[in-house]
């Protein structure tokens, strides 16, 4: 990751278990502009157990309602023999493919495929064991805090730090599918850059493109959106996900936003600089004889900018012309004495 904000278009679900789906999904997502394909890396076993009690099943206004977490996890899960012919097509397209592991078990996998960075989920940032097994890997570790308090962002930053691994990045996140835009709260990625002097990014589960740009506005390094190749393949993220062409307008929207975010420079740039013509000066507005006085009447600050500087106006206000002056005359030092 460098200084331009690394975008990252997030598979998940989105292949709807197709193995071509997914892999025209990472095709398609360097086309539109991500800089990463993020995978995630899990079993519906290795998440949870096949159970219909009430704590197992999915309520409360979701996308998933009526199911089971198990039977949401079944749906949605990459198969993990997908693994190196989804990170070897991303190599190909020459992006980054990476994941989020949510066991050690799937940490050790993706190790076998040397995944450069690793992502823990929001609904696993109180998972401490495998937040330290993913850390203790040495590399690049991104935390959503989606479903965090203050206490469980600093135990899973010190983690990290406890076993050596200070390349952090927390996104701020809403776990909500989709978000709403009023709960996305983005003033607090300035404070947890500050707070716990960590890189910041924004894991983005709203409808729209606004959001990702304000973050960037805001000071995010790290942009994390769904990605689906066409909505109609339908799936358990689909709703909140962007299409190429969407997922596009943002990068080059994000990208303009980092062109516009520039540096703090009081210098002019050399159009700023050829536009001072524009502004005011000191100029004759009416004819002068040589030996009459400047004065309110027949001097003033006008536009363009040919002319002295206004702050001389008081100064020269009663200095007597050296010649005749004609209205219309930039007015210089060598026009009076």
């Amino acid at each position: 990751m460098n200084n331009k904000t690394f975008i990252i278009a997030e598979l998940s679900a989105n292949h709807n278990g197709s193995l071509e789906i997914a892999k025209q999904t990472i095709c398609a997502a360097k086309e539109a502009g991500a800089d990463a394909i993020k995978l995630q890396t899990y079993t519906a076993d290795t998440m949870t157990i096949n159970c219909k009690k009430d704590d197992f099943m999915i309520s409360g206004g979701t996308l998933w309602d009526g199911k089971n977490l198990y039977e949401l996890y079944e749906e949605a899960y990459t198969p993990w023999e997908w693994h190196k012919e989804l990170f070897d097509t991303a190599e190909k397209e020459g992006l980054i493919c990476f994941s989020t592991p949510f066991d050690i078990s799937a940490v050790d996998f993706l190790e076998e495929l040397n995944n450069p960075i690793y992502k823990i989920a929001s609904f696993e940032i109180q998972d401490i064991p495998l937040i330290k097994y993913a850390a203790s890997k040495g590399k690049p570790i991104i935390i959503s805090t989606g479903i965090a308090k203050l206490d469980d962002i600093e135990l899973a930053v010190k983690t990290c730090k406890d076993v050596g691994n200070n390349d952090i990045t927390l996104l701020k996140c809403t776990s909500a599918y989709p978000a709403p835009v009023e709960e996305a709260n983005l003033a607090m990625i300035k404070d947890l850059s500050e707070r716990f002097n960590v890189k910041v990014g924004l894991s983005d589960h709203t409808l729209g493109i606004t959001l990702p740009v304000v973050a960037v506005a805001m000071g995010a390094t790290v942009i994390e959106k769904h990605f689906i190749l066409d909505k109609s393949v339908g799936g358990p993220d689909s709703a909140f996900s962007l299409d190429k062409a969407e997922f596009t307008q943002m990068v080059k929207a994000v990208r303009e936003a980092e062109k516009a975010i520039g540096k703090i420079n009081y210098e002019l740039t050399e159009k700023q600089q050829s536009s001072k013509k524009f502004g005011r000066s000191l100029y004759v507005v009416e004819d002068i004889k040589e030996g009459e006085q400047l004065s309110e009447k027949n001097t003033r600050s006008i536009r363009p900018g040919y002319g002295m500087h206004p702050k001389y106006y008081y100064d020269i206000l009663g200095k007597k012309a050296t010649q005749n002056i004609e209205r219309g005359t930039a007015l210089t030092d060598k026009h009076f004495n």
